[in-house]
């Protein structure tokens, strides 16, 4: 299927000027000493996140003859993530022990890169050789940059945190109070229809190589959670130790569970004297809100509470075609409720500026054709699928997708912290199945 990306120049440039303000906005709130502090060696350090979104774009100018010189002495070396074919890579875990270029420098050398990048695309306009691979390659830059603005945020969740003064946290430029309206908490499940499916992107616009090709799948009828398994779903499942009990467990999560001492989902906190849990987000020290989707949950706890429930977790085909099919125009579409790009009013995602899922129920406008509400925004929801590529993968730039298609799981709809044009129904997250640092929860199914 061909592809149409940004209609024109404008549009990609557009595109390129949002995206990183964005990326400033979230990166200004910060104070020096916490933007180069790495909480863990699963995250990044803010610092080291904006110098390499703007290094993966000086690469992109490399490739089509820019030749980059800087006045700025920008040391380099410490930015490569993990592309083998740029050389000398900074492991993950060593990024906080190197706060270079500093932060000024990271500053100056945005700066520097996007006068380059707006500079190369108004001449490749005018000279006629804006080819598909150029605009695909700026287009990937831009949705590699979006990729990085959630996980700075997983990572100042992260952070900030561990801090026990409420006051120091992270205070986002934006922030928006919740909707003021009845909130109908959907329940049970609804039975999809099996037969042929198919699965991956279809559509115009930008999507990544690993969302193709579209192809079939058979898929047995089968039932779905209406919504996301809430706070007080989970903690039914933790009072009835389930966290102590094996028999729900994959072998490698029970291992964890008594090595790591799990006791509850990441940042969910039970003092000996209080009567229920609590949690630091980015609202603050609060009581856990039940009828919020379970956030910070690993596949291998989403799995336990489905084995405890009796239910299991969907494939990703399953998923898919819970949030897009629509039996009255016998298709699929890009969102659960249709065609047209996210709203406040549909979803909650980035723009939103919640910084925290909302109760299950919240947008009755975004549910799908089948009735599942919140597939998109809120929080990424976990599959049984491993992630894998498609049969007949054609890969559009090496090392971004193909590489990972091992031993992760795959997860799909986006969360709060997601940016709008960066989630579709399509779209194929993935990580391992220990990690709980994303704003990861899940729904189940069961067989029919």
């Amino acid at each position: 299927m061909t592809q149409i990306l940004s209609e024109s120049i404008n549009d990609l440039l557009a595109d390129f000027i949002k995206i990183r303000k964005n990326t400033s906005n979230l990166f200004k709130p910060l104070k020096i000493e916490d933007a180069v502090m790495q909480s863990n060696i699963f995250g990044s350090p803010a610092n080291w996140h904006i110098a390499h979104v703007t290094w993966f774009f000086q690469k992109i100018l490399e490739k089509y003859g820019e030749e980059i010189y800087s006045n700025e002495n920008v040391n380099l070396e410490y930015l490569n993530s993990y592309y083998q074919k740029f050389g000398n890579i900074l492991p993950k875990s060593e990024r906080g022990k190197f706060p270079r270029p500093t932060v000024n420098e990271t500053l100056r050398y945005r700066t520097f890169i996007e006068e380059k990048v707006i500079s190369f695309l108004k001449k490749a306009e005018t000279s006629n050789k804006l080819s598909e691979e150029l605009k695909y390659d700026f287009n990937l830059a831009n949705q590699h940059e979006m990729q990085h603005q959630e996980l700075m945020i997983y990572d100042f969740q992260h952070y900030f945190q561990r801090f026990p003064d409420p006051a120091d946290n992270y205070k986002p430029i934006s922030r928006l109070a919740p909707p003021s309206r009845q909130v109908k908490k959907p329940a049970g499940m609804v039975e999809i229809p099996g037969g042929i499916y198919e699965l991956g992107f279809r559509g115009d616009g930008f999507c990544y190589d690993n969302e193709l090709p579209e192809h079939k799948v058979y898929l047995h009828t089968f039932k779905i959670d209406v919504g996301p398994v809430t706070n007080g779903e989970f903690m039914k499942f933790v009072e009835d130790d389930g966290y102590d009990d094996f028999h729900y467990w994959l072998a490698d999560g029970w291992e964890l569970v008594k090595e790591e001492k799990w006791r509850a989902p990441l940042y969910w906190d039970q003092k000996e004297d209080d009567d229920g849990w609590m949690k630091k987000d980015f609202r603050g020290i609060r009581k856990i809100d039940p009828d919020e989707p379970v956030t910070n949950v690993s596949y291998y706890e989403a799995n336990a509470y489905a084995n405890w429930a009796g239910k299991r977790l969907p494939t990703e085909a399953e998923w898919e075609k819970a949030a897009s099919w629509n039996e009255e125009l016998q298709r699929k579409t890009l969102y659960p409720w249709g065609d047209k790009k996210p709203t406040p009013k549909q979803s909650n995602l980035l723009e939103s500026f919640l910084w925290a899922p909302s109760k299950v129920g919240s947008f009755p406008d975004g549910k799908s054709y089948y009735g599942c509400h919140q597939m998109i925004g809120d929080v990424w929801e976990w599959t049984s699928s491993e992630y894998s590529l498609f049969p007949g993968f054609n890969p559009k730039f090496s090392e971004y997708t193909n590489k990972w298609a091992i031993n992760q799981k795959v997860l799909r709809g986006g969360s709060f912290a997601t940016p709008t044009n960066q989630i579709r129904n399509s779209y194929r997250n993935y990580f391992k199945p220990q990690e709980r640092i994303l704003f990861s929860g899940f729904r189940c199914a069961i067989d029919v």
